[in-house]
Protein backbone atom coordinates (compact mmCIF):
# COMPACT_ATOMS: atom_id res chain seq x y z
CA UNK A 1 0.00 0.00 0.00
CA UNK A 2 2.83 2.41 0.86
CA UNK A 3 6.24 1.09 -0.21
CA UNK A 4 7.86 4.55 -0.16
CA UNK A 5 9.58 4.26 3.25
CA UNK A 6 11.35 1.05 2.19
CA UNK A 7 12.08 2.25 -1.34
CA UNK A 8 13.67 5.43 0.02
CA UNK A 9 16.07 3.32 2.10
CA UNK A 10 16.78 0.41 -0.23
CA UNK A 11 15.84 1.71 -3.69
CA UNK A 12 13.30 -1.15 -3.85
CA UNK A 13 11.19 -3.23 -1.49
CA UNK A 14 13.67 -5.68 0.06
CA UNK A 15 13.34 -9.43 -0.23
CA UNK A 16 11.48 -10.86 2.75
CA UNK A 17 13.64 -13.96 3.01
CA UNK A 18 15.64 -14.01 6.22
CA UNK A 19 13.44 -11.61 8.17
CA UNK A 20 13.07 -11.88 11.92
CA UNK A 21 9.53 -11.57 13.32
CA UNK A 22 9.66 -9.88 16.71
CA UNK A 23 5.95 -9.66 17.50
CA UNK A 24 2.49 -10.52 16.23
CA UNK A 25 -0.36 -8.19 17.19
CA UNK A 26 -3.96 -9.20 16.56
CA UNK A 27 -6.72 -6.60 16.69
CA UNK A 28 -10.42 -7.31 16.32
CA UNK A 29 -10.98 -3.96 14.59
CA UNK A 30 -10.68 -4.58 10.90
CA UNK A 31 -9.71 -7.33 11.85
CA UNK A 32 -6.00 -6.62 11.53
CA UNK A 33 -2.73 -8.44 12.10
CA UNK A 34 0.50 -6.49 12.56
CA UNK A 35 3.95 -8.04 12.32
CA UNK A 36 6.98 -6.23 13.78
CA UNK A 37 9.96 -7.44 11.75
CA UNK A 38 13.69 -6.94 11.38
CA UNK A 39 14.56 -6.70 7.69
CA UNK A 40 17.25 -9.09 6.42
CA UNK A 41 19.80 -6.46 5.38
CA UNK A 42 20.90 -2.96 6.28
CA UNK A 43 20.50 -0.41 3.46
CA UNK A 44 23.59 0.91 1.67
CA UNK A 45 21.99 4.36 1.57
CA UNK A 46 20.92 4.59 5.22
CA UNK A 47 20.38 8.11 6.59
CA UNK A 48 23.64 9.67 7.75
CA UNK A 49 22.23 10.03 11.27
CA UNK A 50 21.76 6.25 11.43
CA UNK A 51 25.27 5.60 10.13
CA UNK A 52 26.81 8.07 12.59
CA UNK A 53 24.97 6.36 15.47
CA UNK A 54 26.39 2.94 14.46
CA UNK A 55 22.97 1.38 13.81
CA UNK A 56 22.92 -1.88 11.90
CA UNK A 57 19.35 -3.25 11.80
CA UNK A 58 16.18 -1.87 10.20
CA UNK A 59 12.84 -2.75 11.74
CA UNK A 60 9.30 -1.97 10.63
CA UNK A 61 5.73 -3.08 10.96
CA UNK A 62 3.63 -4.76 8.29
CA UNK A 63 -0.09 -4.27 8.91
CA UNK A 64 -2.55 -6.59 7.17
CA UNK A 65 -6.29 -5.78 6.93
CA UNK A 66 -9.43 -7.92 6.69
CA UNK A 67 -7.57 -10.91 8.14
CA UNK A 68 -9.22 -14.32 8.41
CA UNK A 69 -8.27 -17.97 8.70
CA UNK A 70 -5.28 -17.42 10.98
CA UNK A 71 -3.06 -20.38 11.80
CA UNK A 72 -0.25 -19.78 14.32
CA UNK A 73 1.99 -22.51 15.74
CA UNK A 74 5.46 -22.91 17.21
CA UNK A 75 5.68 -19.33 18.57
CA UNK A 76 9.20 -18.92 19.96
CA UNK A 77 10.24 -15.32 19.27
CA UNK A 78 12.23 -13.97 17.67
CA UNK A 79 11.46 -16.16 14.65
CA UNK A 80 13.75 -16.18 11.62
CA UNK A 81 12.44 -17.22 8.22
CA UNK A 82 10.65 -16.14 5.04
CA UNK A 83 7.46 -14.15 4.57
CA UNK A 84 5.56 -14.98 1.39
CA UNK A 85 2.51 -13.18 -0.05
CA UNK A 86 0.58 -14.60 -2.99
CA UNK A 87 -2.75 -13.71 -4.65
CA UNK A 88 -5.62 -15.79 -3.33
CA UNK A 89 -9.16 -16.01 -4.69
CA UNK A 90 -10.68 -13.35 -6.90
CA UNK A 91 -11.55 -10.37 -4.68
CA UNK A 92 -8.18 -8.65 -4.18
CA UNK A 93 -7.13 -11.07 -1.45
CA UNK A 94 -3.82 -12.72 -0.71
CA UNK A 95 -2.48 -15.59 1.32
CA UNK A 96 0.37 -14.72 3.68
CA UNK A 97 2.65 -17.41 5.08
CA UNK A 98 5.71 -17.33 7.27
CA UNK A 99 7.85 -20.41 7.73
CA UNK A 100 10.99 -20.50 9.76
CA UNK A 101 12.67 -21.25 13.04
CA UNK A 102 10.31 -20.45 15.90
CA UNK A 103 7.08 -19.76 14.02
CA UNK A 104 4.63 -21.12 11.52
CA UNK A 105 2.02 -18.52 10.53
CA UNK A 106 -0.57 -18.33 7.79
CA UNK A 107 -3.63 -16.20 7.06
CA UNK A 108 -5.74 -14.67 4.30
CA UNK A 109 -6.15 -10.90 4.04
CA UNK A 110 -6.78 -7.92 1.81
CA UNK A 111 -4.22 -7.67 -0.99
CA UNK A 112 -2.57 -4.60 0.50
CA UNK A 113 0.02 -4.23 3.24
CA UNK A 114 0.71 -1.06 5.23
CA UNK A 115 4.35 -0.41 6.12
CA UNK A 116 4.79 1.59 9.31
CA UNK A 117 7.07 2.65 12.14
CA UNK A 118 10.34 2.18 10.22
CA UNK A 119 13.30 2.49 12.57
CA UNK A 120 16.89 1.40 13.03
CA UNK A 121 18.76 0.11 16.06
CA UNK A 122 22.07 -1.50 16.94
CA UNK A 123 21.83 -5.26 17.38
CA UNK A 124 23.18 -6.71 20.60
CA UNK A 125 24.88 -10.01 21.41
CA UNK A 126 21.74 -11.35 23.08
CA UNK A 127 19.58 -10.40 20.08
CA UNK A 128 17.27 -8.04 21.97
CA UNK A 129 15.84 -4.97 20.28
CA UNK A 130 14.87 -2.91 23.31
CA UNK A 131 17.71 -0.37 23.25
CA UNK A 132 17.72 3.10 21.75
CA UNK A 133 16.66 3.57 18.16
CA UNK A 134 16.07 6.21 15.53
CA UNK A 135 12.78 6.40 13.65
CA UNK A 136 12.25 7.41 10.04
CA UNK A 137 8.93 9.18 10.65
CA UNK A 138 9.16 12.63 12.25
CA UNK A 139 6.17 11.86 14.46
CA UNK A 140 7.67 8.58 15.69
CA UNK A 141 11.03 10.31 16.21
CA UNK A 142 9.42 12.95 18.42
CA UNK A 143 7.43 10.43 20.43
CA UNK A 144 9.96 7.61 20.85
CA UNK A 145 13.65 7.09 21.42
CA UNK A 146 13.24 3.37 22.07
CA UNK A 147 10.68 0.70 21.28
CA UNK A 148 7.37 1.52 23.02
CA UNK A 149 5.80 -1.03 25.35
CA UNK A 150 3.07 -3.26 23.98
CA UNK A 151 0.44 -1.22 25.85
CA UNK A 152 1.08 1.73 23.49
CA UNK A 153 -1.97 1.28 21.28
CA UNK A 154 -1.09 4.14 18.93
CA UNK A 155 2.15 2.38 18.03
CA UNK A 156 0.87 -1.18 17.65
CA UNK A 157 -2.71 -0.69 16.47
CA UNK A 158 -2.61 2.33 14.11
Amino acid sequence: MNPEPLRSLYGHVPDLTGIRIRSVNLNWRGPTLTLRVDLPSYPDSAPQEWTDAGLDTVQCQFRFLAVEGISLTDWTPPALGSLDMAPYGTERRMRVTFRGDGLSLGFDCSASVRVGHVSAFRSTENGRDDGSRLFMSRIDARRHSSLPGTQDRTFYER
